[in-house]
């Protein structure tokens, strides 16, 4: 194992994964302790060349790693999660997300469906997780790891196998306290299909704001992108796009649109969201590859048919 004297142990460093060349999209958290590293997110197989670098940066290897917490199973989330643990590493998830994890073809045959030929230069390889390599750690329950203590939350909405990890003051948000790019106050839903369910998300921003409000963490790390020491307004700025989607739906979706009109539509008020709230083109394209418009488009349809229609 490496032994860079410049970290600390149980400090969180940033690492950049640089997603399609897109620099501050897709994150993974590094945690040194004193057996080697935790990693929360590990990122897609396509990045596991920038993970590795980014470790080599603070003098770690993959082998160093002994650890990935998962904060779900999406692609850009979990995708080299098998690989890292053929390195060595235990890897924790969600009791829903496990099985598929062991197995991923239905998974990757129903990404296969969506990203048809973008499905290898997007994401890479996605190795199963051999089943003595998993951690399926129960909701509230610790996760001790080498001196480090993890909580995990159940928080569905954006997908029913979600988990929200507390670590001393930080909580690390995957997706379901939204998207935000680093040095902006903008946020962006991702509500991909099958299993977004804005009442869900609903009660699991609840339970982060209580959370919150009663001191359990004082700064907020969502995989896309960054820690920020804002999660008051970070919550309270969610709980109102929450609302606006709400609104939005309400008055368009009636009218049952087909897809590509809908993604239309989508695209349309996102671009003046950001226009109206000062992004520039390059850090809305940033917010375009960690979080594509088209596939919102495709779990709103699915959810407003569902739940709602």
């Amino acid at each position: 194992m490496a032994t860079n004297q410049l970290l600390k142990e149980k400090e969180i460093y940033t690492l950049d994964l640089d997603f399609m060349g897109f620099s501050g999209a897709i994150a993974a958290y590094l945690i040194p302790h004193s057996s080697g590293v935790v990693l929360v997110e590990c990122g897609p197989g396509s990045t596991i060349p920038a993970l590795t670098s980014g470790l080599k940066e603070f003098e770690f290897t993959p082998a160093d790693v002994t650890d990935v917490l998962l904060t779900h199973i999406h692609l850009d989330h979990a995708g080299a999660a098998g690989w890292l643990a053929r390195q060595g590493a235990r890897v924790h998830v969600h009791p829903v997300g496990a099985p598929h994890l062991r197995d991923p073809r239905k998974l990757l045959e129903s990404a296969g469906r969506i990203y048809g030929d973008m499905m290898e230069p997007l994401w890479g390889e996605f190795l199963p997780v051999p089943a003595e390599s998993l951690s399926i750690p129960d909701d509230e329950i610790p996760i001790e790891i080498h001196g480090l203590r993890f909580i995990p939350l159940d928080t569905p909405g954006h997908a029913n196998h979600h988990y929200a990890y507390l670590y001393e003051n930080t909580c690390f948000s995957g997706d379901i306290a939204a998207v935000r790019m680093t040095g902006l106050r903008h946020l962006r839903l991702p509500m991909p299909p099958p299993e977004f369910h804005l009442e869900k998300w609903r009660e699991s921003l609840k339970r982060l704001r209580d959370l919150f409000a009663a001191g359990e963490f004082s700064r907020i790390a969502p995989t896309h992108f960054g820690i920020f020491e804002d999660p008051g307004w970070h919550l309270a700025a969610l709980a109102r796009d929450l609302d606006e989607i709400d609104a939005w739906m309400e008055a368009v979706m009636p009218a049952d649109p087909d897809i590509e009109s809908l993604n239309e539509k989508f695209l349309e008020w996102t671009q003046q969201r950001s226009a109206e709230q000062g992004l520039d083109k390059g850090q809305t394209e940033t917010y375009e590859a960690a979080n594509p418009s088209w596939m919102s488009g495709y779990g709103i349809q699915r959810y407003w048919r569902k739940y709602r229609s």
